[in-house]
């Protein structure tokens, strides 16, 4: 195909990995490191079964493990969801993702009631860079669609009905260069309950993703390209993801959550003691949750990675053996088996690609890390750098030069491992 051997080098050659060997370097490094974890977490979960009389002859069975995980966790950490909830209304999540955005990029957002939108639901921002003590000019419009409703799309995402350009006809408006960018997410709407008003409150990770929308968000708002289709995330498959991963760290920081995560009846902060124990509970259940996940990136790439299919191919046994070559740990089963496994064959954007999550983790750990070391998660000087290099290039420059531009140097995988809790699970063995 096109001089490429497999699908796998057809498709890495123009991405950030560029080789099919370079993305198995980095999923069979992290594969071992979570397979130590997995196992540690399946005894974990096999000796609380046993304490409560459930029969785990044979060992833990995966249709068992997500049930007994979330008892341990709820025993080891003492967390109700009834009682986070509170602490993360909609309305304070979304100030508290605001003042982020003001604070690293100075955009101050306006709404705006008289414009004319598609649903009730939605909400309209006029967004404007700050500049010294006024407003600055028109950076985009921003829509905020946070609720679920008949016919809707699930999930959530980032969309745009313009994006930014600077190629425009010589009698158009300017306004005509300014992107519209969409924040779309599904949450259950509040409401009266009993002659009260109930707001919609989130849960931890609901409210990461608001956070994660956001930096794709910021994607095609701070994007400062020539051409529409070189702007905004128009970005390769394995550097698209990296802009929003990137802004779910800010959520993480202690002081935007005693600052915005308030109770909603009494405006108290989140307790110290709550708070510790959401953030002990972040790396819970890693391994398992890694390897569901690289087990899937893996199969892709061997997959794709093969030059040629005779007429009898058996994909299940091919699962089957390849599994069994890499030891999938026992009480474990693949995210998504290739049967259902849309990312792969519904379109060919993410065959061979389903690794891209995993990189873009490298990067934005990478990434955070420069704001940590700068002393000031919110330092002016490194924020610059990642909207210049990060969240405003678009495609215009190949994105692992953009990454060295910003860094320095290449990706460092070491961060991720910490971030993940696996620096210490020990390294593949050659």
């Amino acid at each position: 195909m096109h001089g490429y051997s497999t699908f796998a080098e057809y498709q890495c050659a123009d991405r950030m990995a560029k080789t099919p060997e370079n993305v198995m370097d980095l999923l069979e490094n992290v594969w071992e490191r979570a397979k130590v974890c997995a196992d540690k977490e399946r005894m974990e979960l096999e000796e609380y079964a046993k304490n409560i009389g459930e029969d785990v002859e044979g060992g833990i069975k995966p249709w068992d493990w997500r049930y007994i995980a979330e008892k341990v966790r709820t025993e080891k950490y003492d967390l109700d969801e009834a009682i986070v909830k509170p602490y993360f209304s909609l309305d304070k999540v979304t100030e508290a993702l605001f003042a982020v955005s003001n604070r690293l990029f100075g955009l101050k957002y306006t709404k705006r009631t008289d414009l004319k939108l598609y649903h009730p639901d939605v909400v309209a921002y006029e967004v404007r860079k700050e500049v010294g003590e006024g407003e600055g000019d028109l950076q985009a419009i921003f829509l905020h669609d946070n609720f679920a409703r008949p016919f809707k799309s699930s999930g959530a995402w980032m969309s745009e009905y313009r994006s930014q350009t600077k190629n425009l006809p010589t009698n158009a408006d300017s306004i005509e260069s300014i992107p519209i960018v969409s924040n779309n997410n599904n949450f259950a709407k509040g409401g009266d309950s009993d002659g009260k008003y109930s707001p919609t409150l989130l849960s931890f990770d609901d409210a990461k993703t608001l956070f994660h929308e956001m930096g794709h968000g910021h994607h095609g708002m701070l994007s400062d390209a020539t051409y529409s289709r070189l702007s905004s995330t128009s970005v390769l498959m394995d550097f698209v993801e990296l802009p929003s991963q990137l802004m779910e760290h800010w959520f993480d920081e202690p002081e935007i959550l005693k600052e915005y995560a308030r109770h909603y009846e009494t405006g108290e902060p989140i307790p110290d003691e709550l708070l510790a124990k959401i953030q002990a509970a972040k790396s819970f259940q890693e391994g398992f949750r890694t390897i569901e996940y690289t087990s899937c990136a893996l199969i892709d790439m061997a997959l794709h990675s093969l030059s040629e299919y005779p007429d009898d191919f058996d994909l299940t046994k091919f699962e089957e053996e390849e599994l069994g070559r890499l030891g999938m740990p026992v009480g474990i089963v693949m995210r998504h088996r290739p049967a259902h496994f849309s990312h792969l064959f519904s379109t060919s954007a993410y065959a061979a690609g389903y690794y891209v999550y995993l990189w873009a983790e490298v990067l934005d750990a990478d990434v955070y890390a420069a704001f940590r070391e700068s002393g000031n998660v919110f330092d002016p000087d490194t924020a610059e750098k990642a909207r210049k290099f990060i969240y405003s290039a678009g495609n215009t420059v190949a994105p692992d030069e953009l990454f060295r531009q910003f860094r320095g140097r290449d990706p460092d995988i070491s961060f991720m491992l910490e971030k993940k809790g696996l620096s210490s699970a020990g390294a593949p063995v050659s």
